[in-house]
């Protein structure tokens, strides 16, 4: 399987054959478990609603027992009034599920495989490539007449000499993410309809998925 070799004008000037570690079967049931992980750890769990215990007031009967003619009432915060409490509302929690190690390696990798299958990952040879102005990244990306795609730009903060001035040029183009080879996720992989990785962030993901 190969794979697209862009230079800094975003034009195919060769292609790269797929790393070892990334020749494996994508898996939809495993790649189905990283993605809700992905999505149920990204939620806050901070939503609350008071029970009748919590409500402000209702201390007092509203009336008395017996002889008004109207139904037992003990307290104006219980769930049937206005202003109550609610019964079975939320209450702050954690959504976080949880993978092995193992299981979100082969998750990656096969994200990355199911994306070089769909032709939609491409490389870039990031060396000298630190655009000063949007439009630079822009013409690299989206040459003239292109469609403008939902695009993953990842690179690696530690290698890349022009990581700062991509992350920079690009923060403000609407349909690009950029995002460090340590923090893409399954979901963004498979979100994306086109996703470019500087060589040296595909070096590192296949170090890390091949380990």
């Amino acid at each position: 399987m190969d794979i697209t070799l862009l230079d800094k004008s975003g034009k195919k000037v060769g292609t790269v054959a797929a790393a070892p570690a990334f020749a494996v079967t994508p898996n939809s049931a495993l790649l189905h478990q990283a993605v809700v992980r992905n999505l149920a750890n990204r939620r806050a769990g901070t939503a609350d609603t008071k029970t009748r215990d919590e409500v402000r007031g209702g201390g007092r009967k509203p009336w008395r027992q017996k002889g008004t003619g109207r139904a037992r009432q003990g307290s104006i915060r219980s769930p049937q009034w206005r202003k109550g409490g609610v019964v079975f509302g939320p209450h702050p929690r954690s959504f976080a599920r949880d993978m092995n190690k193992k299981q979100r390696r082969i998750a990656l990798a096969q994200a990355i495989a199911e994306c070089c299958s769909l032709n939609s990952l491409s490389l870039m040879d990031a060396a000298g490539f630190a655009p000063a102005k949007t439009k630079e990244m822009l013409a690299m990306l989206w040459p003239e007449g292109s469609v403008r795609q939902r695009t993953l730009f990842v690179i690696n903060r530690g290698s890349d000499e022009g990581a700062a001035a991509i992350a920079q040029a690009g923060r403000n183009l609407a349909n690009l993410t950029i995002a460090g080879h340590d923090e893409i996720s399954v979901h963004a992989l498979l979100a994306h309809e086109r996703i470019v990785m500087t060589k040296s962030a595909y070096d590192a993901l296949a170090e890390v998925c091949g380990a």
